[in-house]
């Protein structure tokens, strides 16, 4: 699967994107958000990891652009923080994140978050093909 990485620290970019490499996950790294909004457009991914604080279009920016923007398939979204209080939680799930990682990140822990969203994402996929099935089998497909 491919992944888009946005963060603006150049060793927390590196080190997320050597692990999903290392996970066996396809990695496109953008520098800012602005970067990963225009990856995003050209290229819908599944799965998108985002700093929340960073210059110009933060992670709560990119959540809410990612989510107004139609998409075939759902995209799912790890905010990564190192603010993890009450209000950044309620702004991120408001913004459409579906979970977050607090930094400086655990290794197993974002592994583990990984396997969740990579279950999601397959049970969205396989909802789709069932659709598809159905509508196919009753002539509106």
């Amino acid at each position: 699967m491919k992944v888009l990485i946005a963060e603006d620290d150049r060793d927390s970019r590196e080190l997320l994107s050597w692990l999903l490499e290392k996970l066996g996950y396809d990695v496109v790294a953008a520098e800012n958000g602005n970067q990963a909004w225009d990856a995003f457009r050209r290229e819908k991914f599944r799965l998108v990891i985002s700093d929340l604080l960073m210059p110009d279009v933060d992670g709560l920016e990119l959540c809410r652009r990612i989510r107004s923007t139609p998409t075939p398939k759902y995209t799912y979204i790890i905010l990564l923080t190192a603010l993890i209080g009450k209000k950044e939680f309620l702004d991120g799930m408001e913004a459409g994140a579906d979970d977050f990682v607090t930094k400086p990140f655990d290794l197993d822990e974002l592994q583990a978050r990984l396997r969740v969203a990579d279950r999601i994402l397959a049970i969205q996929g396989d909802a789709a093909i069932g659709d598809a099935a159905a509508a196919s089998n009753t002539g509106t497909g």
